[in-house]
């Protein structure tokens, strides 16, 4: 993901062109009466595009930079944990095939959305929406991933706590607080404060996390044959599909982290003859190619854990998941204890900040995101950065990191059935049976309320693998409510798509613009209309004709913000039969 320097360095936005930015007003075109809470929203919104398309005029990254801050966000430990616990629990090899079955599911159903995501710079709800849910239809969706925003917060808040209880004596409790308290003023603020957190944090992050784990291969060799000799608990480590399936399934809560990519990849810039090359490099690593990372974080977790159980100290084993006994282990081997012990802790910290500024940004704006098109209202999305982290915090409290396997196995039935199901709804019935409308709609009034393609197939294959992974179909097939989730989602998908005939995709196939949507490379287009809610002017794919007529029935236009709240639906264009 390299790219010319004077391209990488991050740009205000403001200062790029002197045409209208989104969110600015013009001159003379005061909002009308009675709009209050549309212009609030589109000022606010102005740093993160909540609920909306992030515009050309906004994206100034390059390709390089916003690949490198998606990425930043991964940099959680609660990989290192995951894969401790799976491993200790079923062996290392069961655990070794498990992540990578979760990884090629993960990778696989990720491209598409990542591709829509970068392409047509709009978030997973706004691709959710066109892509067989409707416009309320993704709000169970938003939940979805909400609660993996607090759960994942919670997870790395716990790590951090528990470093600052080994390296600074402070109670876990008061921990869990700190953890919470410090990442409130870093998400105030949207994109601009985020790439520049994730961009120079990064190097001292990779630096702390791979010479440890370098030097142990190195210098004790032997590690790597105790660590493929391990058998886990049971002490019976040879392949199990069973087992595979099971650590597999804790892998795949992970799925949803790939709306947290795209929270980033929304913001790529408009894909060229002369950046395409940066381009799809930026999309493939930093979308589904995040689980590679993932999983290499996942099998080092694991590697170090053994060798903490078995070289060091038998007892190990209490500890060997926590991230930070992991790298103290290792780093004790290499320097002074009380230099292990502060380089512990700083690792601890930067990873648990840059990996939940991210939780708490994304966790707010699907909050935000599902409370405004319910009820029409816009509070803020400050808001719901206190919700999201006061519910993570609760977790914390509740000690949710002794049963992490349950919650994280339990949690990917959702994800799985979500995002599989969005998948195949692009990659089958956008491009195969093209049923679904190949570009991605997102505004009111141009979907119906709700889908049964995506909607249905979502909530069948979630439930029946819930009630697979709970037992309700007997001990023998328990484990395999990963494939139940995945395979329903695959099938119904389409079968629901064919069997409606698509007829509930899309309310409307005319938004009453005349101006094309995309410009000559296919991006989508950057002219200007003025939004007559706001007196603000918005890029073209994000407005509509509006549904009330100027004062000498000349045509209005309203922007997708200013619609999502309106309470009367006096501005919604009427259905097209």
């Amino acid at each position: 993901m390299t790219e010319n320097p004077r391209n990488t360095q991050l740009l205000d936005p403001t200062a790029a062109s002197a045409a209208v930015v989104p969110g600015t007003p013009v001159p003379g075109t005061p909002p009308a009466a009675g709009t209050a809470d549309a212009l609030s929203a589109a000022k606010e919104s102005l740093e993160d595009y909540t609920l909306r398309f992030a515009p050309r005029s906004y994206r100034k990254w390059s390709a390089g930079v916003v690949g490198t801050s998606a990425l930043g966000g991964i940099a959680y430990l609660a990989d290192f944990s995951i894969g401790a616990n799976i491993g200790i629990a079923y062996g290392t090899v069961n655990a070794i095939l498990g992540i990578v079955v979760a990884a090629v599911v993960i990778f696989a159903t990720g491209f598409p959305l990542a591709y829509y995501a970068a392409r047509y710079n709009i978030d997973l709800d706004l691709i959710t929406r066109g892509s067989g849910f409707g416009y309320y239809g993704s709000v169970v969706t938003n939940v979805i991933f909400a609660t993996f925003t607090f759960i994942f917060f919670a997870l790395e808040g716990s790590i951090m706590a528990q470093g600052l209880e080994l390296g600074l004596g402070i109670p876990q409790w008061l921990g869990y607080a700190l953890s919470t308290v410090i990442i409130i003023p870093l998400v105030i603020y949207g994109m601009k404060t985020l790439a520049t957190l994730q961009v120079w944090t990064t190097p001292l992050w990779l630096l702390l996390m791979v010479v440890p784990v370098g030097y142990l291969v190195i210098s004790h060799p032997e590690s790597i044959d105790t660590f493929f000799a391990y058998t886990g608990e049971s002490g019976d480590g040879g392949p199990n599909l069973a087992s595979v399936m099971l650590a597999a399934g804790v892998c795949l809560s992970l799925m949803a982290q790939i709306a947290e990519q795209i929270d980033y990849l929304r913001f790529m810039p408009p894909k060229t003859a002369e950046n395409k090359g940066a381009w799809w490099r930026a999309v493939i690593l930093a979308g589904p190619g995040w689980v590679i990372f993932g999983a290499i974080k996942q099998i080092v977790g694991l590697f170090i854990a053994i060798y903490l159980i078995a070289t060091l100290d038998p007892a190990a084993s209490v500890h060997a998941n926590e991230p930070v006994h992991q790298f103290l282990g290792v780093y004790q081997e290499m320097m002074p204890a009380w230099l292990a012990m502060t380089l512990a802790v700083i690792l601890v910290v930067i990873s648990q900040i840059k990996i939940n500024v991210t939780n708490a940004y994304s966790g707010s704006l699907a909050w935000t995101n599902s409370f405004t098109r319910i009820t029409k209202t816009y509070p803020g999305r400050m808001v719901f950065v206190v919700v999201n982290l006061a519910i993570a915090l609760v977790l914390m409290e509740a000690n949710m990191f002794d049963f992490l396997n349950t919650i994280l196995g339990f949690y990917a039935n959702c994800a799985m059935a979500w995002v599989v199901t969005v998948a195949a709804d692009i990659a089958i019935n956008k491009y195969l049976l093209k049923i679904s409308p190949k570009v991605p709609e997102f505004r009111r009034g141009m979907l119906y309320a709700v889908n049964p393609v995506g909607f249905v197939s979502m909530l069948a294959s979630a439930g029946v693998s819930i009630a697979v992974f709970f037992g309700a179909f007997g001990a023998a097939v328990q484990p395999y409510s990963p494939i139940f989730a995945v395979g329903l989602a695959l099938v119904l998908t389409p079968l629901l798509a064919v069997l409606t005939k698509g007829r509930y995709y899309l309310r409307r196939t005319d938004d009453g613009i005349d101006l094309p949507m995309f410009d000559a490379d296919g991006n989508p287009s950057d002219a200007k209309l003025l939004c007559h809610v706001t007196g603000i002017e918005f890029e073209r794919p994000d407005m509509l004709r509006s549904g009330q007529d100027g004062p000498d029935g000349e045509p209005q236009f309203i922007s997708s913000l200013a619609l999502s709240t309106d309470k009367t639906g006096a501005l919604v264009l009427p259905a097209q039969k």
